[in-house]
């Protein structure tokens, strides 16, 4: 079974984190009918990593991704890369050359509406100075999209895996211009919560931003980092991550140290893939349907 191309039946994208019809994600939503869209969030796709037994297509993943995009008959409105668009260095010219080849390749794009955020792999070497030279300088910042407050943050550059007091603050300020039931969508690299604290999958400061969003009837989160879907719920706030786009982590967890899955001959990019999430308003529920990286259904 092949996913159908269409803004009601979502996107075939190969290797792409996930898609969202926006206006169901939230119970109370106040965006008005006829105002429903789409956008993709794209992860990890760690520019520059070059082992051949993790991904033997390390040189190839992103650009088949960006050919796919460009053949939708029905593109997103915008694209959303959340993090580690490249692979850590910690040579300061290198770290430039990958960050400089992934504008080059993602330039490539039909869809011009291409919105960027750090990861750790990006930024926290040199606390992000080489991405905002290269890529903006915007580490955390915040957009409206057809009703839909969005805000970016930045739990990466500081090498004290935390948001730190001036971007809470910040955080703080642009929440009280909203309304109590305004729909806001929340990236970050990392998650917010604790989920393996140990594997750096967690922001020290996280509960604090938690606590500033908690009163916000209507926010979902959305991240990368852990390589893989996660779901979780921190009260009515639901964060969701996507898989990456260049090789899967264990399960949270799962095992004592973590590393890249190796790469499985006889299943090909398993690990890595897209989703499609269908969220409907009454009653709030999410259909949610896993597909490989060449658009087959995941039974």
């Amino acid at each position: 079974m092949k996913l159908d191309i269409g803004r009601r039946h979502f996107l075939k994208v190969a290797g792409i984190g996930g898609a969202l019809l926006a206006s169901g994600l939230w119970k109370n939503s106040v965006i008005a009918a006829g105002d429903d869209f789409v956008f993709l969030q794209i992860s990890d796709t760690h520019w520059g990593f070059s082992n051949p037994q993790i991904n033997p297509d390390f040189a190839g993943t992103l650009k088949e991704e960006i050919a796919s995009i460009n053949t939708l008959k029905s593109p997103p409105d915008f694209i959303m890369f959340s993090g580690d668009l490249t692979h850590v260095t910690d040579d300061d010219q290198e770290r430039r050359k990958r960050l400089t080849e992934f504008r080059k390749v993602i330039a490539e794009l039909k869809i011009k509406d291409v919105r960027l955020m750090p990861g750790e792999h990006d930024a926290s070497l040199d606390e992000g100075e080489a991405y905002k030279e290269l890529l903006g300088p915007e580490m955390h910042y915040v957009f409206d999209h057809k009703g839909v407050h969005f805000i970016v943050l930045d739990n990466v550059s500081d090498p004290r895996t935390v948001l730190g007091e001036a971007q809470l603050e910040w955080l703080a300020a642009d929440l009280k211009k909203l309304d109590k039931a305004a729909p806001i969508v929340v990236f970050t690299h990392r998650p917010l919560f604790d989920l393996v604290p140990g594997w750096e999958w967690y922001t020290r400061d996280g509960s604090e931003a938690l606590k500033l969003l908690m009163p916000y009837e209507n926010v979902v989160a959305l991240y990368g980092h852990i390589h893989q879907e996660h779901h979780h719920m921190t009260g009515h706030i639901a964060h969701h991550a996507c898989k990456g786009s260049m090789y899967p982590l264990p399960a949270p967890g799962s095992v004592p140290v973590k590393a890249p899955v190796p790469w499985d001959p006889a299943a090909p990019y398993r690990g890595l893939g897209f989703r499609t999430l269908d969220a409907h308003v009454k009653p709030v529920k999410y259909d949610l349907t896993e597909y490989s990286v060449n658009g087959e259904v995941m039974k």
